[in-house]
């Protein structure tokens, strides 16, 4: 059986998955797969944000009383996230593989190094703190 942390790892390797297959499509010039899998990556990354935001951090929150903790990182983070979507979303239209493979670099960095923290720090926590985690995290996809 899956907890609720689990599917938000699953979420975050799907994103991963549409990142890869973004940045390959770039690199062999494949514009119209690399708009395919900028979609895909997007909708991954948004579905995860929402879970996160939506749920997750309110229930940290409330349960510690840590507003403007690790949850507040977290958000930062998924702004930053965001901004380079856009960014790469620009680069894309343009066709400019080169300027897009930069931004995916950076995209790549950053999600490492964010979905590290929550996989090890937050969700964790998470899991310590909020009552029934499973049930706040019942039905993401």
């Amino acid at each position: 059986m899956s907890t609720g942390t689990d599917l938000l790892v699953r979420q975050h390797r799907d994103c991963d998955d549409a990142l890869t297959r973004l940045e390959a499509a770039a690199r062999e010039g494949n514009w119209a797969g690399a708009a395919g899998a900028f979609a895909l990556l997007e909708a991954a990354l948004q579905g995860n944000f929402t879970a996160e935001e939506a749920r997750l951090f309110p229930a940290f929150e409330q349960a510690t009383g840590m507003a403007g903790g690790p949850t507040a990182v977290m958000r930062h983070e998924h702004e930053q996230v965001r901004a380079l979507l856009e960014n790469a979303r620009e680069w894309l239209a343009l066709r400019d593989g080169n300027a897009l493979a930069a931004e995916l670099d950076t995209l790549v960095v950053l999600l490492q190094q964010h979905n590290v923290k929550e996989e090890n720090v937050l969700f964790p926590m998470c899991r310590a703190h909020v009552r029934d985690l499973d049930a706040v995290l019942a039905g993401i996809a």
